[in-house]
């Protein structure tokens, strides 16, 4: 091997050499038309195409399979372009990496532009967090990096948390000032809310936790409150134009953006320092779902106009997508209290059928009810003894009369939740409540006195829980919170290096072109999104953001 060889493969990391394996780019699976050629088609977003159409438009290919979801983008002649603005930097997508990497790079030094599909800043979630540094042991930051790769099926890459662990305290603490300077009402939760983090090490953690809230307000709003701040200190806002295609030089580099307002023309813009796309996951985008994450299929969605855009502009820049399996986020924090999630109550399904292991985590409980007929739903039943029973449990216990916000039937305010998403419910009888769950009611009956024969002997035969989590269901009134698992967000993406900029098929970094947020790769790689840090992907979008805005306006 030579010198030059042997260092190149010291420089290349296990995750990066994995990815750049197994991803899906341009160089490994070359792409060619879909028609008259004999190959596999993927139906998607060309699948509607006329035969003509589609005998001249190329697709990412992988083997003899035509990836109809990412069409090769069509060259837009300069005779169609309207306009051309140049700037420093240019950011694709208004959202909770976007608009800090907006500011950030403003912040320092750069002009910015930002495009937006639609009309507003578009974020949600409420909690965002980042360790404070100051006051944590690094031993204690080193183990919940431990912690979080473990989280994370040990498929991450570690400098990318450790990046995360060791600016996030920094990022959303300017996230949080910047925003109330916009007029938000974003607080520092501090430490309080981190209940995930107990037992992972005896050395000091302590967390800078931005919270916009309690809904419907939500950082959607924050973002908007951020994207105040930004316009004042000079960053253009573009809404209603949505990226179309990188421009790129001879040599590769994305100098630019083309992006189509709504009068149906096209602009450039054009960027002397970078792109960063933050244009979000593709969770809309059905094709592409059923190719990287088909377990999704049956869930509903939460987000809109998530259709995977900067995937394809990332793709034919010569970017690298993770291999298909991504991590994906899937949970409801509405139907009942957020704090009681992960309370191993007893668990039954649609069908009033005990199911799982209730100490399985409510972000993972979505790998037992992908099947058609649940989608997602599950139900967590106690009795009235549960405030004493949950004592020592993983979260907080709402009273009953604090229960009585999340119950539809309950009439009265609602306050801190989205009242079309509260679905808790009590009844005097077995019976009574499985008629408001849609359960049939001997079915669920049946069920409960068998679960509750498992906690008498303290054993439980059936899936094995813990003796300590064993709660029978006995004392009226009875309680349920139906739970409706959704998918709140994609997060695996497109290959990058410590400094978010997109690599190649050779691990070499595209020049111009980084990318961030749930478009960025490298963060996580378990099968379903960790609640060890609550906030985290908040935490990291701004992170993130922050980072990368500062680094490409500095350039």
């Amino acid at each position: 091997m030579s010198k030059e060889n042997s260092q190149k493969s010291k420089e290349i990391d296990q995750y990066t050499a994995n990815v750049l394996q197994h991803g899906i780019s341009r160089r490994s699976f070359l792409t060619r038309a879909a028609m008259g050629t004999g190959g596999l088609a993927f139906a998607g977003i060309a699948g509607t195409a006329s035969a003509s159409e589609a005998a001249s438009q190329e697709y990412a290919q992988i083997g003899n399979a035509s990836l109809e979801f990412m069409p090769k983008p069509k060259p837009i002649a300069d005779s169609e372009i309207a306009s051309t603005q140049t700037f420093d930097v240019v950011v694709v997508g208004a959202g909770a990496s976007g608009v800090p990497a907006a500011l950030s790079a403003r912040e320092n030094g750069a002009s910015v532009a930002v495009l937006q599909k639609q009309a507003i800043v578009v974020s949600q979630g409420n909690t965002g967090s980042g360790l404070d540094l100051k006051k944590c042991d690094k031993a204690g930051v080193e183990a919940l990096v431990n912690r979080l790769m473990a989280d994370n099926a040990h498929r991450s890459h570690p400098e990318l948390i450790r990046s995360w662990a060791y600016n996030s305290g920094e990022a959303v603490k300017w996230v949080l000032d910047r925003a109330n300077k916009g007029g938000a009402k974003g607080v520092n939760q501090g430490t309080k809310p981190q209940h995930g983090i107990h037992g992972i090490t005896e050395h000091s953690l302590e967390f800078v936790t931005s919270y916009f809230g309690p809904k419907p307000y939500t950082a959607g709003d924050g973002m908007r409150a951020l994207a105040k701040t930004a316009e004042k200190a000079g960053v253009n806002f573009f809404f209603n134009t949505p990226a179309q295609q990188l421009i790129q030089d001879e040599t590769g580099k994305v100098i630019g953006v083309i992006a189509q307002n709504r009068d149906g023309k096209y602009h450039k813009f054009m960027a002397k320092k970078g792109v960063i796309l933050s244009a979000g996951d593709y969770q809309n985008n059905k094709a592409m779902c059923d190719f990287f994450i088909p377990d999704l299929k049956n869930f509903e969605r939460k987000q809109m106009d998530r259709t995977g855009d900067g995937f394809a502009m990332a793709y034919w820049a010569g970017g690298v997508i993770e291999p298909a399996g991504h991590t994906k986020m899937l949970h409801d924090f509405d139907a009942g209290p957020a704090a009681m999630c992960d309370m191993p109550f007893l668990v039954v399904n649609g069908k009033g059928e005990r199911f799982v292991n209730e100490q399985v985590e409510m972000s993972l409980m979505n790998n037992y009810l992908r099947d058609e007929v649940n989608q997602g739903r599950y139900n967590q039943i106690f009795d009235s003894n549960y405030m004493e029973q949950s004592k020592g449990w993983p979260g907080r216990a709402y009273t009953p009369e604090e229960l009585k916000n999340y119950m539809p039937e309950v009439k009265g305010e609602k306050k801190g939740v989205y009242p079309s998403q509260i679905n808790t419910f009590a009844a005097d009888t077995l019976e009574e409540l499985a008629e408001k769950l849609g359960c049939d009611p001997k079915t669920f009956v049946k069920n409960v006195k068998r679960y509750n024969e498992l906690c008498k002997t303290g054993k439980d035969d059936d899936f094995g829980k813990a003796p300590s989590k064993m709660a029978p269901v006995l004392k009226p009134p009875f309680y349920c919170i139906h739970r409706r698992m959704r998918i709140s967000a994609i997060t695996s993406g497109v290959l990058v290096d410590a400094n978010h900029q997109a690599l190649d098929a050779d691990g070499k970094p595209i020049g111009g072109l980084f990318i961030v947020g749930n478009m960025g790769g490298g963060f996580y790689g378990g099968v379903d999104y960790p609640l060890t840090v609550f906030g985290l992907s908040l935490g990291r979008c701004y992170t993130f953001g922050y980072l990368t805005g500062r680094h490409v306006a500095k350039l």
